[in-house]
């Protein structure tokens, strides 16, 4: 028996069906949905993070959808103290939370035994980090921490840069900073996956179609013009292909064909990921 709070978390690559499934749950048991999506915080970036409308919410109760612009850097400390005033408050209500969504960090330093020491951002190092190219920034990252930088892909340009000031910061390997603590709530894992990597790609490529249909390509110009070229924006799948597209850097359709291959790659990381989690029921 334990004392510990009840949550479901539902994980899983993109276009699982993690949206729909979390929804259909969420009104069957009385539960509440918190987003753990490092790209759903943002206002406005709404297609290319398939965020869910209201529409297909179905007047379930979303959390942690929305909050920040996108100039502001939302850090995975962010995301613990957001998440856990939202689980305080679904279960004041007598309702379940349901912690949805494919980044693996999120629920790891949340609903499993990670402890991540908390670091200042660092505007003045971070500036300076920026007008470094993506390359030679995951470079610097090897010789700082060569487990992080083998974790980190060599274009995302503001992990690795958190990464070089967490391990200028504590003088150590960011990898080597955290530590290990209890589990804080009784999770239920629940993973969706497709057996078959082919319907998972398929999919995927689906789901691009369907953005670009929907409007990605004015969504992308709206947003340049709102924000200019800041790092969430060009560092997020979907927007920087569309970019390289209105850059005249690539044809709309080569852009498509980037944006998908980019996706399956990224699914490709996050199964990886959640794979490490071997209390994760898969369906």
């Amino acid at each position: 028996m334990t004392n510990k709070q009840k949550i479901i978390a539902i994980v899983g690559p993109t276009a699982t069906g993690k949206t729909k499934f979390s929804i259909e749950l969420a009104q069957k048991i009385d539960g509440e949905i918190i987003s753990a999506d490092s790209r759903l915080v943002y206002k406005g970036f709404d297609i290319a993070s398939a965020k869910p409308t209201i529409e297909e919410m179905q007047g379930v109760k979303h959390h942690l959808i929305d909050i920040v612009e996108p100039e502001f850097d939302y850090s995975v400390a962010n995301f613990l103290d957001d998440s856990k005033f939202a689980i305080e408050d679904i279960i004041k209500r007598g309702k379940t939370p349901i912690v949805v969504g494919g980044t693996g960090l999120y629920f790891r330093i949340l609903l499993e035994d990670f402890d991540l020491p908390r670091v200042e951002p660092d505007y003045e190092l971070r500036k300076q980090l920026d007008t470094i190219e993506c390359e030679k920034l995951h470079e610097m990252l090897k010789e700082l921490d060569s487990v992080s930088a083998e974790k980190i892909h060599f274009n995302n340009k503001v992990k690795i840069i958190r990464a070089i000031e967490v391990s200028k910061k504590l003088e150590k390997p960011h990898s080597l900073a955290a530590g290990k603590k209890e589990a804080e709530f009784d999770v239920e894992w629940i993973g969706l996956n497709p057996a078959d990597r082919a319907v998972l790609y398929e999919r995927i490529n689906n789901r691009v179609d369907e953005m670009v249909k929907f409007g990605l390509v004015d969504e992308t110009k709206q947003l340049l013009e709102k924000h200019g070229r800041i790092n969430n924006f060009v560092n997020t799948i979907g927007y920087q292909e569309i970019l390289q597209y209105l850059d005249g850097e690539s044809t709309l359709e080569d852009a498509v064909l980037t944006m998908k291959q980019n996706s399956r790659r990224y699914a490709k990381r996050q199964l990886t990921w959640f794979r490490r989690n071997k209390a994760i029921s898969w369906q």
